[in-house]
């Protein structure tokens, strides 16, 4: 049991659920309940969809591109860092452009629910784990994301706008030590080699 903990609690850190909350509760604004329904549904269906795929096949797709994990790592780790202290060091409120059609795939789905540090996550622990322990970890924190959209204005209004701010800020703060987190063992692994 403790290894797959071992699986699941990095992915969770890199899902990032209650970071991608507010983006989700921002996104969906002014839908009607069958909208944010169908975005649900296409956003758990197609990070399932992307990362098990990736999961399964992300090796041999970087063989073939002459891509190193580290090198996947420290590229990860930037655009992770960039992503989380842009949204760390935003203020104010951004209009977004949403379309309804596909919200729920791009942006919710692919890169919010899975993005690099989810990917990467899960390539490093297939290294380390096998096959079947990462996949259930990251179908069952996919799932998590699900569950928590679907309550999602349940949970806005306990936490209040101020909470939810505070739980996004503090996630964000987390996925960019991870992104840090991961440039380091990427060099670590190119000094190394």
């Amino acid at each position: 049991m403790s290894t797959f903990w071992d699986c699941f609690i990095p992915i969770f850190v890199a899902v990032d659920a209650m970071g991608v909350l507010p983006l989700f509760l921002s996104l969906t604004h002014g839908f009607e309940k069958k909208e944010v329904r169908t975005a649900i549904g296409q956003s758990i269906l197609t990070a399932l969809a992307v990362g098990i795929s990736f999961l399964l096949a992300g090796n041999k797709i970087l063989q073939l591109l002459g891509i190193t994990i580290a090198d996947f790592m420290i590229a990860g780790g930037i655009l992770l860092f960039a992503l989380s202290t842009g949204d760390l060091l935003t203020f104010e409120k951004r209009q977004r452009a949403v379309d309804t059609e596909s919200l729920g795939a791009v942006p919710l789905g692919v890169p919010l629910i899975v993005g690099p540090a989810v990917l990467t996550t899960g390539l490093l622990l297939i290294r380390t784990h096998g096959y079947s322990l990462p996949i259930i970890a990251l179908t069952i924190n996919i799932l998590i994301a699900g569950i928590l959209f679907w309550f999602a204005s349940s949970i806005e209004r306990f936490l209040g706008k101020t909470g939810a701010k505070v739980v996004s800020k503090l996630a964000n703060l987390l996925l960019a030590a991870f992104g840090v987190m991961m440039v380091r063992r990427g060099i670590m692994q190119y000094l190394g080699s």
